[in-house]
């Protein structure tokens, strides 16, 4: 059978089955108020409307009138007609209407400005991201708004792809059936496993191991425990991790570096749900529900015989890819709201718009870890006053990830020369060819100035 995943079938008057599903449309986000980081993030749908008007309002609200949109936001940096959003030839724009401290896309004060995907919008201290072609269910709301206090934050998400999985994820929390999270360090594996133990309704505790933290000579006696005189130093008995969990959630991070002596041991406890401790004649019954994660490629482990596949297939009844923060930058301003609940006093007054430009602008390629460091170094420097860049790490402040080459020093006519190449590459969606036709020049060169100052059309895509 195919995959059916993320669509529906329709029935229509002649009676045959149409398959159809999420279809790219136009989305705003609005990401971030600076002055109320903890207001959470909106996402609204675009697609049957012929304007959007944004502007100031006594409190943050969305109303519909036929094909028009207004937004108000209660930002006293905003005008109450600040700015409008509306189709034009196939594309979307942003027009400045009478706005007193000025619209800003993608960095640059402007008047009118074709967005692109993942246009970032600065409209007074409010941020907002446009998304050109954002698959979304038919049956999605026209407006979601989600707030740092929703239950389960590691189970929400404004990005419609994320959302389905996340689906998946609670329809299956609360059964027997043992999870694998897949996915890049720093994305949260353990806040999902976390929340699954949550929704399991399991009254038994959650138990977190990090296989790849284990001395491999004390796995076994760590994980199955022992009794006492079964090595030197084994004074007592000791129940070990796995019967800490029972009745509850045994969570076996970086599973996939658990040496290959003791897969075989482990695999026999998931087999028998009872546990051997060593030293012991006699095994103890365990009720176990074991969710798994790691970053490595266990497929591919399995393949080259570096992780048993009978232990592969016991813990992969249900697998979850994480994405990267890179590939859920709608989500940054839940995410900064939450982090902000969490770390900072309740009467902090938030972000500076600079430093709130660029936490939303940062690639973040350490992942959700990186963004909680980040905002754990600005509570402590900037304490319960505004956070500024200052406050930012240094890698944040310079949009330079760690191990990124530094950037060259432009000459004033280079630095010319990059401007006009990023404004045609972003006009024209990263397309090199219309690049070049639209600057005049042959295509090689193009991809010579691409290659010289180090862009990648991929992103303005």
């Amino acid at each position: 059978m195919g995959d059916t995943h993320g669509t529906t079938l329709s029935i229509h008057a002649d009676g045959k089955g149409v398959r159809t599903g999420p279809r790219p449309e136009p989305v705003l986000i609005l990401a971030l108020e600076c002055g109320r980081p903890r207001a959470g993030s909106v996402r609204y749908r675009l697609s049957d409307l012929t304007v959007v008007n944004l502007g100031r309002g006594s409190e943050r609200r969305a109303e519909k009138a036929g094909t028009e949109l207004s937004i108000k936001v209660p930002d006293k940096w905003m005008s109450s007609k600040h700015a409008r959003i509306e189709p034009s030839f196939g594309r979307w724009v942003l027009v400045d209407t009478e706005s007193k401290n000025g619209s800003i896309v993608d960095g640059h004060t402007t008047k009118r400005a074709v967005l692109t995907d993942g246009s970032l919008i600065e409209l007074g201290h409010t941020l907002f991201y446009f998304f050109e072609r954002m698959p979304i269910e038919a049956e999605a709301p026209a407006l979601l708004e989600l707030t740092p206090n929703d239950a389960d934050p590691g189970l929400v998400t404004l990005m419609p792809s994320w959302q389905s999985e996340l689906l998946r994820i609670r329809q299956i929390a609360s059964s027997e059936i043992p999870m694998l999270i897949e996915g890049e360090s720093g994305t949260g594996k353990e806040v999902i496993a976390r929340a699954i133990h949550s929704l399991s309704g399991r009254g038994g505790a959650f138990v977190p191991v990090n296989c790849g933290a284990l001395p491999e000579n004390l796995v076994e006696s760590e994980l199955f425990g022992y009794k006492k005189g079964a090595f030197s130093g084994a004074q007592q008995d000791h129940p070990g991790l796995v019967r800490a969990a029972d009745g509850g959630t045994l969570f076996l991070d970086e599973i996939g570096d658990l040496p290959a002596s003791s897969q075989a041991a482990l695999l026999r406890v998931l087999q028998e749900k009872e546990v051997m401790p060593v030293g012991g004649t006699r095994a103890v019954a365990i009720d176990l529900r074991v969710v798994a994660a790691t970053h490595r490629d266990l497929d591919e482990m399995v393949a080259e015989q570096q992780f048993r596949h009978d232990l592969f297939a016991r813990l992969a009844g249900f697998r979850i890819m994480v994405p990267p923060l890179g590939e859920r930058r709608g989500d940054l301003g839940i995410l900064i709201g939450a982090l902000h609940t969490r770390l900072f006093p309740a009467e902090h007054p938030g972000f500076d718009i600079d430093a709130a430009r660029l936490l939303l602008r940062y690639p973040w390629p350490l992942n959700v870890r990186e963004l909680e460091q980040a905002l754990a170094t600005a509570q402590v420097l900037a304490g319960n006053e505004l956070v500024r860049a200052e406050h930012l790490p240094d890698t944040v402040r310079s949009g330079r990830p760690p191990g990124a080459p530094r950037p060259v020093v432009l000459s004033e006519m280079d630095q010319k020369v990059r401007d006009q190449v990023v404004a045609a590459l972003r006009e024209h969606q990263g397309n090199v060819s219309a690049v070049a036709r639209a600057l005049d020049k042959d295509r090689k060169q193009i991809q010579r100035w691409i290659k010289r100052f180090g862009l990648d059309p991929a992103s303005y895509r």
